[in-house]
């Protein structure tokens, strides 16, 4: 029998013309369905006509930036997952998409991992960017512990799901699993990449079945300045592909 997952294409970003829905689907699934309160702090007015530009803007210019490794191949992919699209028979929908990254601090072998979010704080009320770096400086910890204790292993890397996410009305039809396993694919064709991601609540799931394990320490734990202590904070977990 023919499912809804046999009709998806997983594919490479080419233009940034994808990011306009890329962004609506991301908001629709940070913001609106997992109200995950950090995202939403890095993306305020996601909801309105200007955040959403604004969104897809910023993707455009990662894109735009990205970095090869030795191999020529670009440090940063983002892919699209398309299905037919039913009002316009000759067209594709986009309804997911996922962004992998090598990680190294060797030269060559892709881009350093850093918890500086940089221009993502522009912008943003200076309590409100205090929150988001303090977060985002425990969740990528391991990231970037994990790409250090790499820097004498052959290949001197990591392949990172950065990111992943389906449109909530396409969501349990093995998308994401097709996201993330052409991920583990290209890791391998990377030289055999361990490929680590830190996985929502609501994502694990899917990464464990596809051969993701936890380093057995349980969710990040976020050490935030007291007056933060009380804030909602999204709940993650380092996972990798091997331990």
């Amino acid at each position: 029998m023919t499912t809804s997952a046999d009709h998806v294409f997983v594919e490479p970003v080419t233009s940034p013309e994808d990011f306009t829905h890329i962004f609506y689907i991301i908001g629709e699934a940070f913001g609106r369905q997992a109200r995950d309160a950090v995202w939403t702090v890095l993306n305020p007015g996601w909801e309105d006509a200007k955040g959403q530009q604004k969104g897809a803007a910023d993707l455009a210019k990662r894109f735009n930036s990205v970095q090869t490794n030795k191999d020529g191949k670009p440090n940063t992919v983002f892919l699209k997952a398309t299905l037919p699209d039913p009002a316009v028979e000759s067209k594709r929908k986009v309804v997911g998409m996922a962004i992998w990254q090598q990680c190294s601090f060797v030269h060559g072998f892709g881009d350093p991992p850093s918890a500086d979010l940089g221009d993502s704080l522009l912008g943003l009320d200076p309590k409100e960017a205090r929150f988001a770096s303090q977060v985002f400086a425990s969740l990528w910890k391991r990231r970037i512990e994990t790409t250090k204790e790499k820097s004498t292993a052959a290949p001197p890397a990591i392949f990172v799901l950065d990111m992943c996410c389906v449109d909530p009305a396409f969501q349990r039809r093995g998308i994401a699993q097709k996201l993330v396993q052409w991920g583990l694919d290209e890791a391998e064709k990377r030289g055999g990449l361990e490929c680590t991601t830190e996985a929502s609540s609501m994502g694990r799931g899917a990464y464990v079945k596809l051969g993701f394990k936890d380093e057995g320490t349980g969710d990040v734990v976020y050490e935030v300045d007291d007056e933060f202590k009380s804030r909602d904070k999204p709940p993650n977990i380092f996972l990798r592909t091997e331990s």
